[in-house]
C-alpha cells in the first residue's frame, strides 16, 4: 500500500548518503536486499523521510556491532523473542571472537618480550606451539 509523501519532507538518495557518508549503491543495496523500503515519486525516484534516516542509523549500528546485512534484516522485522534469541546468539559469537583475540594478545606479548632473537627458540613461543600441535611440552 502506497501512502502519499510531502515531497517537501523528503530527502534525495544522493543527501542521504552524503549525510551518513555512504555512496548512493549502497542504499540501493540495502532497498534490494530489505532493508530500507523508500517511497517512490510518480516518476519512480526513490524519496527518503526521516524514518528512512532512522532505519540507516539502526543499520549502522547493528553494522558496527559485527551484524551482517541478513543478520540485521532479521533484527529489524522479527518479533521480541526471536530477536533476542538471534542478539543472544551473536553476543555469543562475539564472545568467542574476543576469546580468540585475547590469546592471540597473549601471544605476541609472549613473542614481543621474549629475549630469544629467533622466535622459534623462544621458550614461551614453543609451548604455544606444542599446545595448538596438541603436545604438552617441557617448560608448559
Amino acid at each position: 500500500m502506497r501512502v502519499q509523501v510531502d515531497l517537501k519532507s523528503t530527502v534525495a538518495i544522493g543527501d542521504l548518503a552524503a549525510r551518513f557518508g555512504l555512496a548512493t549503491h549502497v542504499l540501493r543495496h540495502w532497498e534490494d536486499v530489505g532493508l530500507l523500503r523508500p517511497e517512490r515519486t510518480s516518476a519512480g525516484r526513490r524519496c527518503y523521510i526521516e524514518a528512512d534516516a532512522d532505519r540507516i542509523g539502526a543499520i549502522l549500528a547493528a553494522k558496527d556491532a559485527g551484524l551482517g546485512l541478513a543478520d540485521i534484516r532479521q533484527l529489524l522485522t522479527a518479533a521480541g523473542p526471536a530477536r533476542r534469541a538471534a542478539l543472544r546468539a551473536h553476543r555469543e559469537a562475539v564472545d568467542a571472537q574476543i576469546r580468540a583475540l585475547e590469546t592471540a594478545r597473549e601471544m605476541l606479548d609472549y613473542a614481543a618480550r621474549c629475549p630469544a632473537d629467533d622466535l622459534a627458540s623462544c621458550p614461551h613461543f614453543r609451548a604455544l606451539v606444542s599446545r595448538r600441535a596438541g603436545r604438552r611440552s617441557a617448560t608448559g
